[in-house]
């Protein structure tokens, strides 16, 4: 990341390994036609969406420093943002949805740096700056669903992915970044269509993190609030296009009530959505948040838990019930007749924690080729070790020098020297190292002394089982940055010339003179050179309406047989009717 990315006090709270995701926001590179495309887009929304949108909507634009006339530069929109607690950052196109979460939990708001091109006014399969600035930012000015925000990030970074999820989102990223690139080839998306729509079909059960990706969408992303035969909108793809916030509202698209159903109807990201959910009020989001997150493996762990974490292939903590935390790819546990985990494995870099901060001595450096212990009580014995006095360690033979069997419910037995032990500031009990051990179950060794000292955990249940590390500070490789890059976009040398005359137009828009001389050739040369672009034509009409010149009649009339493009006329209508306003 570039040392030019200014911080303030929101951004300074992220954890390091989310910086590699913020990207400097490239505002020189934004041409006069996507400063056009925004003022379109923002105008025709804040007309239409006065009157269907959530009341947050319109205040929030205000308050978060949002303007019609031009891109916000994410400077401007921090210096505002931050007096609601919040900030924004701006990103490459789509980022890991555990990585998106925690930008949340943190109060950030991430932003795509892209903006659509013309030819995907209406509605863009990529993420932009229009779906999440004029989106995103507004609703946060509403400070219960500010909340929810924060709250879903906050549990939706802990979701456990399936290792499919992560392919899925790159093959995702790669159809909308080549849907919205104008030089792509239909070979292209044709290719990366049939990619994704494979990996829809074979993905089998939803992880925790695709179903809380499929509550987000329905409700952050598509959301609406109210009844079902009057609901307003709040979700910030219906809030930034122009397509859907209209078709929305209709009969065509079916209403149902928000439920944690949600978690299980699927979307597709590249079309519009066929039926949306409508919540009662900004609480009921909160309320499903919660219910969905009661069953989550964070708070219910157990057996489950581990097998998902073993299923996801990917970092991720096991608390249990002294609160010693695990932080590892789990690789293996063993469970015994009663469907209960007796032992717990994981392979390469571990780190111990205890209120999501690591112990000392016990990173992934000491644990660099990974981690195993037995979970449960002592067989025959009713008193749990880590509920034990030191009379009580003592009696059953476990204290520093003592040489001593430990056997375990489920038949994990540990044998060696007891050297020390870990215990938190309450004094109790997480962690016993032994020399000299072997640890086995039935038959098979789990530890052998060869392999140095043996740390072993204590705790007699899995209590919470968690996507990412307990420590953030534990590992120095956490997420990974696509190596799918946006693309830039190419423009030939008669594009940029069009850029230009955008720009000249603009010019006399701020300044309220316009040269009529310059005009009439900049139009001439539209005609002649620019035959499909409707947008400047628009752009030109606005500032000679009513000023009863030919060149007004003339560009009317030209708008009037473009219309007849069926692709461009409810565009050009659209224009038409906001500037006679």
């Amino acid at each position: 990341m570039k040392n030019t990315i200014k911080f303030n006090k929101v951004t300074e709270r992220l954890p390091k390994h989310l910086h590699q995701f913020i990207v400097k926001q490239p505002y020189a590179e934004y041409t006069a036609q996507n400063q056009a495309v925004w003022r379109y887009v923002m105008r025709m929304n804040i007309d239409f969406l006065s009157k269907v949108a959530h009341e947050s909507y319109l205040e929030g634009l205000e308050k978060t420093g949002i303007s019609a006339e031009e891109i916000p530069k994410m400077e401007g929109m921090n210096r505002i943002l931050k007096d609601i607690g919040w900030a924004a950052v701006s990103v490459d196109g789509f980022i890991p949805p555990n990585a998106f979460m925690e930008f949340q939990a943190y109060n950030v708001l991430v932003i795509a740096s892209d903006i659509r091109t013309i030819d995907h006014l209406e509605y863009t399969p990529a993420p932009d700056i229009i779906h999440e600035a004029a989106g995103h930012a507004p609703i946060i000015a509403n400070l219960e669903y500010a909340e929810y925000l924060r709250r879903f990030g906050e549990i939706g970074c802990k979701a456990i992915s399936s290792s499919e999820d992560y392919e899925m989102y790159e093959a995702i990223r790669l159809l909308s970044i080549l849907k919205e690139d104008p030089n792509s080839s239909p070979e292209e998306i044709e290719n990366a269509q049939h990619k994704v729509e494979e990996l829809q079909n074979t993905m089998g059960e939803l992880s925790e993190m695709a179903q809380i990706r499929n509550l987000h969408w329905w409700t952050v992303e598509y959301g609406l609030i109210g009844t079902l035969g009057n609901p307003k909108i709040y979700g910030a793809g219906l809030l930034s296009s122009i397509g859907e916030s209209e078709k929305c509202l209709t009969n065509e698209v079916k209403k149902v009530p928000y439920s944690i159903a949600a978690a299980t109807q699927n979307f597709d990201i590249t079309k519009p959505q066929p039926q949306l959910f409508v919540t009662p009020d900004f609480a009921h989001l909160s309320f499903v948040l919660e219910e969905f997150a009661n069953k989550m493996a964070l708070r219910t762990g157990g057996l489950a838990g581990v097998q998902k974490l073993v299923k996801s292939k990917n970092i991720g903590t096991v608390e249990l019930s002294t609160g010693l935390q695990i932080s590892g790819v789990f690789t293996n546990v063993v469970k015994d007749d009663n469907n209960r985990p007796i032992y717990i494995q994981t392979a390469g870099p571990t780190a111990l924690a205890t209120r999501d901060k690591e112990l000392i001595g016990h990173g992934v450096d000491y644990h660099a080729e990974g981690f195993g212990s037995p979970i449960g009580k002592l067989k025959g014995i009713n008193l749990a070790i880590e509920d034990m006095f030191p009379k009580d360690l003592e009696v059953y033979g476990i204290y520093e020098g003592k040489k001593t069997t430990l056997h375990f419910e489920g038949n994990i037995i540990v044998e060696g020297e007891v050297i020390t032990g870990k215990r938190d500031l309450k004094g109790k009990i997480l962690l016993i190292s032994f020399k000299n051990c072997t640890v086995t179950h039935n038959d098979k060794v789990l530890f052998q002394p060869a392999w140095g000292i043996y740390d072993m955990a204590v705790g007699k249940e899995i209590i919470s089982a968690y996507a990412g590390p307990a420590s953030v500070n534990s590992f120095k490789n956490l997420g990974e940055v696509s190596a799918t890059k946006t693309h830039k976009i190419s423009y030939s040398e008669e594009e940029t010339k069009l850029h230009k005359k955008y720009q000249e137009i603009a010019e006399m828009r701020k300044s309220g003179e316009v040269d009529f001389l310059r005009l009439n050739l900049i139009f001439e040369k539209l005609k002649a050179n620019f035959t499909s672009d409707w947008l400047l034509a628009l752009e030109m009409y606005e500032i000679v309406y009513q000023s009863n010149t030919g060149i007004e009649t003339e560009i009317l009339k030209y708008l009037t047989q473009l219309k007849k493009i069926k692709k461009y006329e409810q565009l050009i209508s659209n224009g038409i009717r906001l500037i006679s306003k």
